[in-house]
């Protein structure tokens, strides 16, 4: 007899977040198969440069348009195409892992929209962050501002558990502290670069937009307004 009432042993994963996924590796993919000359012919070999020629968040036309005062949209549209110009392969492996685990979890809190919200605008924050705090030379590619976003709206979940509880709020930050710890590690073995100031913006872009995009945040706003 089957049961009416069946539990799956893990639950779906956001349509958002499979979305998200398969857009960033479905990228990857034709740039590796292009590079390899497997498909798009001669051309495809240049796809990856030509993507970021186009689509990687550039801090000198960010600090053009800024001294120019003026907002072409071809280059406005780098604060949110940048996330899905990978450097190579392994890169967009790791950023789709961090959002099938990250987005997963955030998802089914905030729910599919917050979600997508907080990566997007994450990769902005992550973006500014870079501008605005460096003077780099290099072009901005990659999805970890974001992902590192998701990890911010994720440690949100935590701090406000342990408020709950009554325990330390601090235990919360102790994965992006391990995170940043990695990547200080591998920048003195390796040989750093300043991206990890991107992924930091969007760390903090993430865990503020939280206390916007939660469940419930607008009545907790609205409430705290009428009591003031």
């Amino acid at each position: 007899m089957s049961s009416e009432h069946y539990t799956p042993a893990v639950n779906p994963l956001p349509p958002v977040v499979v979305a998200l996924v398969l857009f960033i590796i479905g990228v990857e993919l034709a740039f590796t198969l292009g590079s390899r000359g497997l498909i798009g012919g001669p051309a495809a070999v240049g796809w990856r440069l030509d993507a970021i020629q186009h689509y990687a968040f550039s801090a000198d036309i960010f600090d053009w348009m800024v001294l120019n005062g003026r907002w072409p949209f071809e280059h406005l549209v780098r604060f949110v195409t940048y996330p899905f110009v990978s450097a190579n392969f392994t890169q967009a492996i790791f950023v789709c892992v961090f959002v099938l685990a990250m987005g997963k979890m955030v998802g089914e809190v905030f729910g599919g929209v917050p979600m997508l919200l907080i990566f997007v605008v994450s990769g902005i924050g992550g973006a500014l962050s870079y501008a605005v705090l460096l003077d780099p030379r290099y072009p901005l590619i990659g999805g970890f501002p974001p992902v590192y976003g998701l990890i911010g709206a994720f440690t949100w979940l935590l701090w406000r558990k342990l408020s709950l509880v009554g325990a330390n709020q601090a235990r919360a930050f102790q994965l992006i502290a391990v995170l940043m710890g990695i990547q200080f590690l591998f920048g003195l073995i390796f040989g750093g670069n300043a991206e990890w100031v991107a992924d930091l913006g969007g760390f903090a872009t993430g865990f503020g937009m939280s206390f916007l995009v939660a469940p419930g945040a607008w009545a907790r706003i609205v409430g705290r307004i009428r009591r003031d």
